[in-house]
């Protein structure tokens, strides 16, 4: 989950939907193209007037193109879904698709056009852009991490580094923004405790940097970061962490690859009194074996 400022809707939108698709089904349930704009339309002038649940919106898509949209042939969840939700995503690439607010427990979309109207930026434009941003947050960084960023091939994407700076890093060619090249020969210091799918887990490369030695094990489902919180010391991943509530008390596991010093046990109990202030709970820590599974 990203949040986004609204004012980068138009880069958002114009990089995503000039991006090759990379998960169309195949053979008879696939959309042709034509369907596929026909669905777009259809989703962006539904919306236009109010935020609608799926069912809805559904029936709003359906009504606005034909019978053909209802067909039943999108396999998900042990079922089929219309054949029209295969549109979604594009819709969304597009600007005319967002989650709205809730209806009870129930999501709605809306059309991001109501809330703040927007042009799309040019494709070559925007991926430019989005590239110099992807690699001030992460990088230096290559083609073929950027491209598994965005779930793309790397192909797509080789091209808008070609006029970048570059230097090495663990033995390989990497790419970094224009001018951002100073880079500070002093190691990061620090105790942190990251939760559940931070960003600097999942968006940094490389791995073996980043998870060394048993942290890769340990810290990733078979090499996907995220799927368990991080404790970070000096700036790369030094073992796992859990918390559960008990009344007002806050109860924090933290199981550390190897042993931490006085200063950084001293900085972790930190960490921990400062998330016990953030999350309202009085905290407590203890040093040992993370028993839950990816994800709990």
């Amino acid at each position: 989950m990203h949040l986004l400022p609204v004012e980068d809707l138009g880069m958002w939108t114009g990089a995503l939907g000039a991006l090759p698709s990379v998960s169309q089904p195949q053979g008879a349930i696939r959309m042709s193209a034509d369907e596929i704009a026909q669905v777009v339309v259809a989703i962006g002038e539904a919306l236009a007037e109010d935020d609608l649940t799926v069912d809805e919106l559904s029936a709003e898509v359906i009504r606005r193109t034909g019978p053909w949209a209802h067909e039943p042939t999108f396999p998900a969840f042990q079922g089929e879904w219309s054949r029209w939700r295969q549109a979604i995503s594009v819709a969304a690439h597009a600007g005319v698709l967002c989650h709205g607010p809730m209806r009870g427990r129930l999501t709605t979309y809306s059309n991001p056009h109501r809330r703040q109207p927007f042009e799309p930026m040019p494709a070559d434009k925007a991926l430019t852009e989005l590239l110099h941003r992807y690699l001030y947050a992460y990088g230096p960084a290559t083609p073929q991490q950027f491209a598994r960023w965005l779930k793309v091939p790397a192909t797509a994407v080789k091209p808008y580094f070609a006029d970048l700076p570059y230097g090495r890093l663990a033995d390989q060619t990497v790419w970094y923004a224009p001018g951002d090249g100073d880079f500070s020969d002093e190691r990061a210091e620090g105790v942190r405790l990251l939760p559940y799918f931070d960003a600097y887990g999942v968006g940094s490369y490389p791995r073996e940097l980043l998870f060394p030695g048993k942290a890769f094990a340990r810290a990733t489902a078979r090499g996907q970061a995220g799927n368990y919180p991080l404790l970070l010391v000096d700036g790369v991943v030094a073992g796992v962490w859990h918390q559960k509530k008990a009344g007002r008390t806050l109860q924090f596991t933290v199981e550390a690859l190897s042993p931490l010093n006085k200063r950084r046990r001293g900085l972790l109990e930190q960490e921990v009194d400062r998330l016990g202030e953030i999350l309202g709970g009085t905290p407590s820590l203890t040093l040992g074996e993370v028993t839950v599974g990816a994800h709990a």
